[in-house]
């Protein structure tokens, strides 16, 4: 029996509980076995109107949707590999990414529908532009009319190893890449998520989960909100995106027990004038991850919240997501595990290593290496970059970081946001938890910019929290009680306009760099 295919555990749901609502979004809601033949549909248009096969791939350019849980349930299945494009790239992005990956339709929403008409001439294999909704833009076909005409077919069985996703990196530092993973992959991310979160998703069997995504449908992210409720008898119910007024009032209404986000989240939605903790009473648990936790905002959430679970994930794309837990039981705990961002998974291994591959002792910080049967086949037609980030069989992450005696991890930093000042190493998220625990403070982000003397100089951006009011030198004076002298920021900006964030929330300091060394050069 092939084990590790996502059609096992998710027919054991479809026929275990064929009369629960597998997905909500806006006023549209469906039964497991109603989603299940539009998935077969769905399925039958792939294969027959659309002349698709299980090894080629499809491409999604939209925002959040029902229709997106069945594309991805469909190819999941084995009907074909899924292409999620990410909705903030521009045309020529999105360009590339399509050429690269030889994607023969695109599914569109009327939002992105211009983006592709703009580029149709120079997508190389793109067949068919497939609209999900109803708007009046350019497509070729419609996808409520190719289900409604189709016959439901259910994919062949694949093998564990068969490729079903291919999800392309932000490209930070060059061109993206295409992240390729398989059955087993996937499955082993479910069946890990599941084991490490069964009380919230098995707890109460007259109660299945309800698990409310905002998390962009297109990242990594997303993927134990799509996956894993759906193959336990629970509901999903979908947001076109993040809005912190709608998704407290969705919970609200709908009960939700579950849900995931990143930190700059949970502090919009902690400071929306309309907040109560009443309004999100229904919560069993809250998962974070994708961006480090400051101290001072988790510590407000577990003042306002002592009874909800609080857990946290740390991955990326090219290890099929989560592969750490840190659990309820560590944060109620508290002390310095909670800097931390927890143990590995069952079944993941870690190695922090330095450049030149030896292993370090725990304590050392070095590069945060990971084994596991999530980790991605390779990149894409790279075979270069894959061989640098799989040396010895470890994904080499790019994230720096060092494990205690107890095999908790540490991520400090990403190498690349490292501040180097004075012939010193800064790690950014250290200066970050020490400036976050001002009470004025709601966000903060460290850059390095340049110096003359120092080479670079650590910058500290903040947003206070509404209403209220803090200067650079309070900022500078309160960090000086948690850092070493040149740890602390030389100079402080208080702005009121958001940071910019990636789709999936984490704050993009690429972009807050990039005025300081632009103008360093001219």
């Amino acid at each position: 029996m092939k084990e590790l295919i996502f059609q096992n555990p998710f027919m054991r749901a479809v026929e275990g509980h064929p009369e629960n609502v597998i997905v909500k979004y806006g006023d549209y809601s469906a039964t497991y076995s109603q989603h299940f033949e539009r998935v077969c549909r769905l399925s039958g248009v792939l294969r027959n109107e659309l002349g698709i096969e299980k090894s080629d791939r499809f491409g999604i350019l939209s925002n959040n949707n029902n229709q997106y849980l069945e594309l991805w349930h469909a190819g999941l299945l084995g009907a074909a590999v899924l292409n999620p494009l990410n909705i903030r790239l521009n045309a020529n992005e999105i360009k590339y990414i399509l050429n690269d990956s030889g994607a023969k339709v695109i599914f569109v929403d009327s939002t992105f529908a211009p983006v592709i008409e703009s580029i149709r001439s120079d997508l190389k294999d793109i067949r068919h532009v497939v609209l999900i909704d109803n708007g009046d833009v350019s497509h070729d076909l419609r996808y409520e009319e190719l289900i409604e005409s189709s016959k439901p077919v259910m994919p062949e069985e694949p093998e564990e190893t068969d490729p079903c996703l291919l999800m392309y990196t932000g490209g930070t530092t060059g061109l993206p890449k295409g992240v390729l993973i398989d059955q087993r992959s996937i499955s082993l991310g479910i069946f890990h998520f599941t084991m490490e979160y069964k009380y919230v998703l098995h707890h109460k069997p007259d109660k299945p989960c309800c698990y409310l995504l905002f998390m962009p449908m297109f990242h990594v992210g997303a993927l134990v909100g799509m996956l894993s409720p759906s193959v336990s008898g629970g509901k999903v119910v979908i947001l076109q995106g993040f809005d912190d007024k709608t998704v407290i009032e969705t919970i609200e209404k709908e009960r939700v027990t579950i849900t995931g986000l990143v930190p700059t989240m949970l502090t919009l939605i902690l400071n929306h004038p309309e907040f109560r903790p009443e309004r999100l009473s229904s919560l069993d648990s809250i998962g974070y991850g994708a961006a480090p936790m400051p101290e001072g905002l988790l510590k407000r959430l577990m003042d306002i919240f002592p009874h909800i679970d609080i857990s946290q994930g740390y991955g990326m794309t090219e290890s099929g997501g989560a592969v750490t837990y840190l659990s309820p039981e560590d944060h109620r705990k508290g002390g310095g595990r909670l800097r931390s961002v927890g143990r590995p998974m069952f079944g993941v291994r870690f190695s922090i290593k330095d450049f030149d591959g030896n292993v370090l002792p725990s304590g050392e910080i070095g590069e945060i290496c990971i084994k596991s049967g999530t980790v991605m086949q390779r990149y894409w037609n790279q075979p270069e970059p894959t061989g640098e980030v799989m040396k010895g069989g470890w994904y080499h992450s790019g994230d720096m970081g060092y494990l205690d005696e107890n095999g908790y991890l540490y991520v400090v930093d990403r190498a690349k946001d490292m501040i180097i000042t004075g012939g010193e190493n800064v790690y950014s998220i250290e200066v970050e938890n020490a400036v976050s625990t001002h009470p004025a403070v709601a966000q903060v982000a460290a850059i390095g910019i340049p110096h003359e003397i120092w080479g670079e100089a650590i910058h500290a951006i903040v947003i206070p929290i509404a209403n209220m009011h803090v200067t650079p030198e309070e900022i500078i004076e309160h960090s000086r009680k948690a850092l070493s002298g040149y740890k602390v920021p030389k100079t402080v900006e208080i702005r009121e306009k958001p940071l910019p964030l990636s789709a999936a929330g984490k704050i993009l300091k690429r972009e807050l760099r990039k005025k300081y060394w632009e103008s360093s050069n001219d």
